[in-house]
């Protein structure tokens, strides 16, 4: 209940301070975690590059948290009735953070050059153009070889970053001594960098919102330990934790300090969906009826209750219930150990050891797989928890090196583009840790994913997306555990922080302090 009520609250401070009169000034100190490997988001695009970078670089549309498109870059936009044709008309008068303008010469240079070569997600999704073109400075149009119902969500920020054509035309993208100095034509341009100690945006006093923004300066905080971060918010030495930044067991704490505030909003572009890997390819987790006797051997309401004091929903889909076409009528697996057991034993299941790694992102994750292992022990299934870095989890997921292992990974609004990639047997490839990393195979269920990708009509996207929802579950390539939540927690003076779907990601063009 006091969960609920702070959440409340916390929606009816953001309702209200959206309707107060703006405060221009002030720095807003937040915490950045893990420190991301880059701040150039085209060519990295983790967690905390997106985090930061996300108020450099634009993209041409935001999203609201019912995932309904918004003006960034482009001012309006229309596609055709056969739904072929995106037409998107540019904002004037914007300049890069170098003082060029931008173009959309730009807008076809980062779709069709950069971004088709550096950003893997993005690459799949423009396989379904046909052409970008620029009639003039402040015109793109977007041709489709096929209707493709997600493609209006691409063009958030992260998924579709606007890179500077001028700087990086005809370079080596990768070591172009321009992403060490990020320029994006964002609210707020890249400062500085100390390694291991802050990072600093300042006000883009060029922007072309008027009056925008009202802040002063970004100034993120690393501080490699969760409790070192929430001394620091305790202390006033931060102002904002995004989602993530402490512990969850010191949440309840936190928020209830005096001037907090906290939402869970701001979270519904990525659908964070947490599960575990299960080898498909060979030992144990290669036969479904093992697959099975895991997801019933886990008590994912401990878990959620336990573990994420409350936050987040227990995951019966691989769809997140916050995603498009999402269903409930598939296959439940409730907690249920003696379903395990006779799983086990109607396979044969000889005891063989199963290899677990936790996520190596703080002690909530280690938790986890603790509790996982002490659920699967008293069901017979015999674990062996394997500690990695963050750098070794890495590498022993994408070479195949692991039986059982966390993970959690974006949805991004819709199956077509965050989903789908984790099952289908064209996503198969060494190297990477969110692909397929599985080994399922199943040529019905890559139909399903293509036919749905590209069906005309909102009605025969969720009849395919259901049958491929209900195919999933009975064959359980992976071990869903939750839909994840993070709260973002922050001054109740810091003011419409979190405004569409993505937060934190570009938020601070909107937000200011109140004095």
């Amino acid at each position: 209940m006091l969960k609920r009520l702070s959440l409340l609250a916390a929606a009816l401070f953001i309702s209200t301070a959206l309707h107060a009169e703006p405060v221009t000034g002030g720095r807003a100190n937040v915490v950045i975690q893990p420190e991301p490997p880059s701040l150039m988001v085209g060519l990295v695009q983790n967690g905390p590059t997106q985090m930061v970078a996300g108020n450099i670089y634009e993209g041409l549309l935001r999203y609201d948290t019912d995932l309904k498109p918004m003006p960034q870059l482009a001012t309006s936009w229309e596609v055709s009735e056969d739904g072929l044709t995106y037409t998107f008309h540019l904002h004037e008068n914007v300049k890069w953070h170098d003082g060029e303008p931008f173009t959309a010469a730009d807008v076809v240079f980062s779709a069709d050059v950069f971004l088709r070569e550096t950003h893997p997600r993005l690459r799949a999704s423009l396989e379904h153009v046909e052409e970008i073109s620029a009639p003039d400075d402040h015109t793109v149009v977007f041709k489709l070889k096929q209707p493709f119902g997600p493609f209006i969500g691409i063009f958030e920020v992260g998924t579709m970053p606007m890179i500077p054509k001028h700087i990086y035309e005809g370079t080596d993208f990768a070591n172009n001594p321009a992403n060490n100095t990020p320029i994006g034509t964002g609210p707020f341009k890249f400062a500085e960098w100390e390694k291991g100690s802050h990072i600093l945006l300042t006000k883009n006093e060029d922007y072309y919102e008027e009056g925008k923004p009202y802040l002063d300066e970004i100034y993120w905080h690393v501080i490699p330990d969760a409790a070192s971060r929430a001394v620091a918010y305790e202390t006033g030495v931060v102002d904002v934790l995004p989602g993530g930044s402490i512990e969850n067991f010191d949440v309840q704490r936190i928020a209830g300090m005096e001037n907090t505030c906290i939402t869970d909003k701001g979270w519904e572009y990525f659908g964070p969906h947490s599960w575990m890997w299960l080898n498909n390819r060979e030992g144990p987790t290669s036969d479904v009826r093992f697959r099975k006797a895991v997801m019933y051997a886990m008590d994912r309401e401990f878990a959620r209750d336990a573990l994420w004091n409350g936050l987040g929903k227990i995951a019966n889909s691989p769809v997140s219930s916050s995603t498009r076409f999402h269903t409930d009528d598939v296959t439940e697996y409730a907690y249920d150990p003696d379903k395990a057991r006779a799983l086990l034993e109607e396979m044969g299941y000889d005891g063989a050891p199963v290899r677990l790694l936790p996520l190596p992102y703080g002690e909530t994750w280690q938790r986890w797989a603790e509790a996982v292992k002490q659920n699967l022990d008293e069901v017979g299934i015999e674990v062996e928890i394997v500690a990695t870095d963050v750098a070794g989890w890495n590498q022993k997921l994408a070479e195949w090196d692991y039986d059982i292992a966390f993970t959690y990974l974006y949805q991004y609004g819709d199956p077509a583009l965050g989903v789908a990639r984790t099952y289908v047997s064209t996503n198969i490839a060494k190297g990477s840790q969110w692909n397929n990393v599985e080994g399922y195979v199943n040529e019905d269920v890559d139909a399903l994913f293509d036919q749905a990708a590209v069906a005309v009509t909102p009605e025969e996207r969720q009849e395919l997306y259901t049958k491929v929802q209900q195919v999933l579950t009975d064959e359980v390539p992976v071990a869903w555990l939750l839909e994840l939540g993070f709260p973002t927690i922050y001054r109740c003076n810091v003011k419409d922080l979190v405004t569409t779907a993505i937060g934190v990601n570009d938020g601070f063009k909107d937000a200011y302090i109140e004095k």
